[in-house]
């Protein structure tokens, strides 16, 4: 028997023949608003997305929604919508899926209205601005910027030639094959000197950028922060150290990101600084003049 037996149906109709059942049950289909409102958001993410893998996620899911109405968002019925315990999971995707659609729109006003937020990896993104910035900044001097390149390892086993612990600098410069200059991203707050001697510079980021200058060969290696106020000082140069009894240096430095259009500028002062970097300094200087 399918839902409920119909008692009175089936002894006033069906009396005579004991063989059927009077039933009476909803016919459900998933054709409903709720899920409506889901292909839409759908529909919408896949016209703005670049993103090749977020691509064949909503691929997959429309193919799960390839039976429901495919609705404009305007014309979506948004007043049908009865949220219940049988369905109160849909609560946070409604809302999202209102956002999307252009039903509403967060403020950063106070209040009490639940709404969402990404989270982005600040040190990837910090490394890949500069990265990307100082590419623009040398361009037409002869000299390439490579993102997480090197990839050298620290150790090679003497029995077997195995070679252990990979290095991936984030910033490479070099002229030709070359690495002229080597530059790592600290998304971290770097403190004044008056607050701290060693400016909150960890012991393991200059253990690393030791590590940089022996593998590479490379005689100039900075540490990039992000600029704050607190500094007193203007962005560019803060620090520079002879590494033990090397010729090689290491200098820490800072970049102001809230003025984008004074980004390039910035970086190119960096690099032109006087001492820090003379085979840079000097090839940039011929390039220049050139």
């Amino acid at each position: 028997m399918r839902g409920r037996l119909d008692v009175g149906r089936q002894f006033a109709q069906l009396a005579m023949n004991p063989v059927m059942l009077a039933c009476r049950f909803d016919e459900l289909s998933a054709d409903i608003t709720i899920n409506q409102i889901m292909k839409a958001a759908i529909n919408r993410l896949r016209r703005i997305s670049n993103s090749t893998d977020n691509q064949r996620r909503l691929a997959e899911l429309d193919f799960h929604y390839a039976d429901i109405a495919a609705v404009p968002a305007h014309a979506l019925r948004w007043d049908r919508v009865s949220l219940d315990r049988t369905n109160a999971r849909w609560k946070e995707l409604l809302a999202l899926a209102r956002l999307l659609l252009g039903e509403r729109f967060q403020t950063t006003s106070m209040g009490e209205t639940s709404g969402f937020s990404l989270l982005f990896e600040m040190n990837t993104l910090f490394e890949e601005y500069i990265g990307r910035m100082m590419r623009r900044a040398l361009s037409g001097t002869g000299l390439s910027v490579h993102l997480q390149g090197g990839r050298l390892y620290c150790l090679e086993a003497i029995e077997d030639g195995r070679r252990s612990f990979q290095t991936k600098p984030d910033i490479l410069v070099k002229r030709g094959r070359e690495i002229v200059h080597i530059v790592d991203t600290k998304w971290k707050r770097i403190a004044a000197r008056i607050d701290d001697a060693k400016r909150g510079v960890s012991q393991s980021d200059v253990y690393q950028m030791m590590a940089y200058a022996q593998i590479y060969g490379c005689r100039t290696l900075t540490l990039l922060y992000p600029h704050h106020t607190a500094l007193r000082s203007a962005p560019g140069l803060l620090d520079r150290h002879k590494i033990g009894v090397t010729t090689q240096h290491l200098h820490t430095a800072s970049i102001d990101i809230s003025r984008h259009q004074m980004v390039l500028r910035q970086l190119r002062s960096m690099l032109l600084t006087p001492g820090l970097s003379d085979d840079l300094e000097h090839h940039l200087w011929e390039s220049r003049s050139g």
